[in-house]
């Protein structure tokens, strides 16, 4: 299969998948708004596809959080059956992505030695103008 093709499939499940979340998961133990799907790999025969999901805080109940969606695996295939026409549905297998968490760490880290190594800016006491540019006026 082309590999645009198989983006685009990836994408579309990416998508569909991310409804279907939001549809099926109204449990009140699920926190929808820490869940993102960040991206899908379908195998080149469409019969099976890993979802990389990203669960932003609940680092205690990240396990949990990933077991409850294992436990809702047929409901979601059932909702890409109803809604994206492929020859095959494929199996959905749930895998933790923590590459927006190393990101952030990343950013933190980078913040940090720029703070470090920022000059630090005098302010004039307060009533002294600051020094003028040595620019002439025009």
């Amino acid at each position: 299969m082309k590999q645009d093709r198989m983006t685009r499939v990836n994408e579309l499940l990416r998508r569909e998948i991310a409804m279907a979340l939001f549809h099926i998961m109204q449990e009140a133990k699920f926190d929808l708004a820490a869940v993102t799907v960040t991206h899908v790999i379908t195998s080149a025969n469409l019969r099976n596809a890993k979802v990389f999901v990203s669960i932003l805080g609940h680092e205690q109940q990240r396990e949990g959080m990933l077991s409850m969606l294992r436990r809702h695996r047929a409901e979601l295939q059932a909702w890409i059956n109803k809604h994206v026409k492929l020859k095959y549905t494929p199996c959905l297998t749930f895998e933790l992505d923590t590459s927006i968490e190393r990101g952030d760490h990343v950013l933190g880290l980078l913040m940090k030695m720029e703070d470090a190594n920022a000059p630090a800016v005098e302010t004039p006491p307060e009533g002294e103008k600051p020094a003028a540019d040595d620019k002439p006026d025009k």
